[in-house]
């Protein structure tokens, strides 16, 4: 008799076919990442969903119908999950469009170039459906920081005849990283792309509700401004790279402290010290790969550095390991050849599977530049990223315990900009709970953010960046 139904449930299960079967999809969490590069939006779920977009410039907003599934509480949760701050999402609509299918409406601040996208279960993910909406018009981070350079000085005067322009002079240094665009959407770039024949009729493109106002925003631009002398300080960047973020929450320790958010305060604390600090009378700035809770991919990271011509190059992290007795802090630099430990190749591999985790389009990532970026690290940078390494482990000492004496070295994929000295600092095992409370501790963490700028004063001062060779 048992035998009998399990053969009929099995003749059923192939006559629904896996569409059917899809429509018992279970939603299990919906999240919003807004970041000024772009804004995320996932859908999770106990199954793959599958999605058709659609794209309509004026007023600029992207329609996704999403099959296999009726509309339920957990997706109209992401009306609400919208931020007022958002850079890139007026509004999000949600309604069943049809049978087994329901259309997301997102109403976008400006004109933007999708990513729709699968990412198979990982860590703690199951099936997530992924919606990455880039501005058409990127951000300038380098004339953003002059921006703030120049912001209030005193010899700025709207009216001043127009003198040298700071960005031109600091791009003339090197030749210009070109900004990552990606890659153009067509009904070939994505699975379950669907036709784009007939939308441009907007009459037959049927949204169930009127998108909202969108209000222009003005476009800023970095002013060119000259001090008494005549000449422009020469900006000393340092970019600063706080581990994880948005989907991929890095390691969690044993009280429930993610990686992602005190390497981020961490951060936050060192850039305040070095916008406060000038060198030789030649003011330093940070440049942070991200300064708030959103996921940055790591090849994305180093072009970051790459594009503000970063002298510097630090990462910050927080170790994690099987078992709660491995304590002290740990500097890094990249390794062309084999790790100095077996410790140092495991944390590599560990930190090299953000990716995964955090959750990178693969269908759009340039092979070339992965390529370009991961082979062509020098031994010049690697000798400086040492020497950098060493001064900010004698300082982490002072205040704290080291895992190891010396910078190791390992593959870090975070850490191959062939041009920038660059380190991975660990600032302790949050997988300890003595140190997990001491990343949560305001107070350690000033000390930490105190060292740290000293191991970044004490290279600079053997090492002035002036006399090194800008010129590519």
């Amino acid at each position: 008799m048992k035998r009998r139904q399990l053969l009929k449930s099995g003749a059923l299960v192939l006559l629904l076919g896996t569409q059917h079967l899809a429509r018992g999809a279970s939603i299990l969490a919906v999240r919003i990442w807004p970041a000024p590069d772009y804004s995320r939006v996932t859908i999770e779920s106990d199954t793959p969903l599958t999605a058709k977009q659609f794209f309509v410039a004026s007023p600029p907003r992207l329609a996704v119908d999403i099959e296999g599934i009726d509309l339920n509480p957990a997706l109209k949760e992401l009306v609400a999950k919208v931020a007022a701050n958002d850079p890139n999402i007026a509004g999000i609509r949600v309604a069943q469009n049809a049978p087994g299918v329901v259309r997301l409406v997102i109403d976008l601040k400006q004109a933007i170039a999708p990513q729709v996208f699968n990412l198979p279960p990982i860590a703690a993910y199951q099936h997530r459906l992924v919606f990455d909406l880039y501005p058409t018009q990127a951000p300038d981070p380098l004339a953003d920081l002059i921006a703030e350079r120049l912001k209030g000085s005193p010899t700025a005067t709207p009216n001043a005849a127009p003198g040298p322009d700071p960005l031109g002079e600091l791009i003339a240094q090197r030749n210009p990283i070109p900004a990552s665009k990606p890659a153009p959407i067509t009904p070939k770039s994505i699975a379950g792309q669907a036709s784009f024949q007939g939308l441009r009729d907007l009459n037959s493109f049927k949204i169930p509700l009127e998108p909202k106002p969108i209000a222009s925003t003005p476009v800023a631009t970095a002013p060119a401004t000259t001090t008494v002398s005549g000449r422009t300080d020469r900006l000393i960047i340092i970019a600063l790279d706080a581990g994880h973020g948005g989907e991929d929450p890095g390691a969690i320790g044993p009280g429930g402290t993610r990686e992602k958010d005190v390497v981020l305060r961490l951060a936050h604390r060192l850039r305040e010290r070095i916008n406060a600090t000038t060198l030789n009378g030649n003011p330093l700035r940070a440049y942070m790969t991200r300064d708030a809770d959103f996921f940055v991919p790591l090849h994305i990271r180093v072009q970051k550095a790459q594009r503000v011509q970063a002298d510097l190059f630090i990462s910050i992290h927080a170790d994690a390991f099987f078992t709660p007795r491995p304590q002290g802090a740990s500097v890094f630099a990249l390794s062309q050849g084999a790790a100095s430990s077996s410790a140092a190749r495991w944390m590599a591999d560990q930190e090299n599977k953000a990716d995964l985790v955090g959750g990178l389009n693969l269908k759009v990532k340039d092979a070339q530049v992965k390529h370009a970026l991961f082979d062509m690290s020098t031994t010049a940078q690697i000798s400086d990223s040492l020497k950098l390494g060493g001064a900010m482990l004698g300082e982490i000492g002072r205040v704290g315990k080291l895992h190891k004496p010396r910078v190791e070295q390992a593959g870090f994929a975070v850490l191959k900009a062939p041009d920038i000295p660059s380190v991975l600092v660990e600032a302790a095992f949050i997988s300890n709970p003595e140190e997990e409370a001491k990343l949560n501790s305001d107070a350690y963490q000033d000390q930490l953010a105190d060292a740290l700028m000293r191991g970044i004063e004490g290279y600079f001062s053997k090492n002035p960046p002036l006399a090194r060779n800008r010129a590519v």
